[in-house]
């Protein structure tokens, strides 16, 4: 089992910037992949950015070179540096970890709030 637990949303004007981090505990070992999801009122949970165990990273195209996801180097904890942002990146963001021959888990989601 992982838990994971999210910390850094909140209200913030547009064009500025926030840190969110996402610290996971347990069978870490077994984690191939973690990232950052969010889900807009109406709409579909999107995924906004990855990082491997190896290191690669993958990015929504609407959060290329605003976004950076980063991990810590014990792997355990990830952030996700957002910059310049938008209304349209309002959402509730949700931490993901994958892992091997289990499959998903979510944080409890954090809200992110851009006003314009």
């Amino acid at each position: 089992q992982v838990q994971l637990v999210e910390s850094g949303g909140g209200l913030v004007q547009a064009g500025g910037s926030l840190t969110l981090s996402c610290a996971a505990s347990g069978r870490i070992f077994s984690i191939v992949r973690m990232g950052w999801y969010r889900q807009a009122p109406g709409k579909q949970r999107e995924l906004v950015a990855a990082i491997t165990s190896g290191g690669s990273t993958n990015y929504a195209d609407s959060v290329k070179g605003r976004f950076t996801i980063s991990r810590n180097n014990a792997k355990d904890t990830v952030f996700l540096q957002m910059n310049s942002l938008k209304p349209e990146d309002t959402a509730v963001y949700y931490c993901n970890a994958f892992l091997s021959s289990v499959g998903d888990y979510w944080g409890q989601g954090t809200q992110v709030t851009v006003s314009s």
